[in-house]
């Protein structure tokens, strides 16, 4: 699968605090051109010897710095043990929408573990492209790409594509699709090659070409790809209601 970050190489800070750590988290700077590595100041020659020209060292504790970090990046490579990056980060939590993407590096350099912001955040994204470049292996939690299916947040992102649904449309329709309900994928516009993975569509998801195709008893969820004037479809969307999410492509030539 295609794993596209939804954010640029120079929005990721990568944070290490031993000297071994320091050592990967060059290796992930390299990775990622425009990446910064953060270290304690004692750290000050590993640092600038792992990341030269793009280190910056910290006094104090580490803690103190995560409150600047969330504000200044959008993904966050920590070379830290996951119980003490759950420590760290848990004061600051805001919500995923708002959250950067942060990803674990375990000190081997073997294991690249999303823990914040997976989908929307881009930290499994994050995690798929440094597991391709350090050769270690991506450990993913979500539903979606644990069981390679659609993440229901995610579709069309790479595309330019916006979603309009409320939220709990949204949460029913990921449910469905993970919980292997049947769920209808209605295409009327946009880039029809959306699905990259190597494994086949899975069998719940259904293709059609049009609204008039669903009879809403028959689905969990309903995805609408258009760029149609929703007064123009109102009868259906009426009798779609709780079961929608709309995907709107940008126009054409755009």
């Amino acid at each position: 699968m295609k794993h596209h970050l939804p954010f640029g190489s120079e929005r990721v800070a990568v944070v290490a605090i031993t000297r071994h750590g320091i050592a990967h988290a060059g290796r992930v700077v390299a990775a990622l051109p425009g990446a910064r590595l953060f270290a304690p100041g004692k750290f000050h020659a590993e640092a600038e010897a792992a990341a030269p020209g793009a280190a910056t060292c910290f006094s104090g504790k580490t803690g103190d710095q995560v409150s600047a970090l969330f504000a200044a990046f959008d993904g966050i490579v920590c070379v830290v043990s996951l119980g003490a990056v759950v420590r760290l980060i848990a004061p600051h939590l805001k919500g995923k929408d708002i959250d950067p993407g942060v990803v674990v590096l375990d000190e081997g350099g073997r294991f690249v573990i999303p823990v914040l912001s997976g989908h929307i955040g881009g930290a499994n994204a994050l995690a798929a492209r440094l597991a391709e470049k350090l050769g270690a292996t991506p450990v993913f939690t979500t539903a979606s790409d644990s069981r390679e299916t659609l993440a229901v947040d995610l579709l069309g992102r790479e595309f330019g594509w916006t979603i309009e649904a409320p939220k709990d449309n949204l949460t029913r329709a990921a449910a469905a699709v993970v919980n292997d309900a049947p769920v209808a994928i209605v295409q009327e516009a946009g880039e029809k090659h959306w699905w990259t993975r190597e494994a086949p569509l899975p069998a719940n998801l259904h293709l059609l070409d049009s609204l008039d195709d669903v009879a809403p008893d028959a689905f969990a969820a309903v995805l609408w790809i258009s760029r149609r004037d929703p007064a123009m479809a109102a009868a259906h969307l009426d009798r779609l209601a709780g079961k929608l999410v709309t995907y709107r492509p940008p126009p054409e030539g755009a």
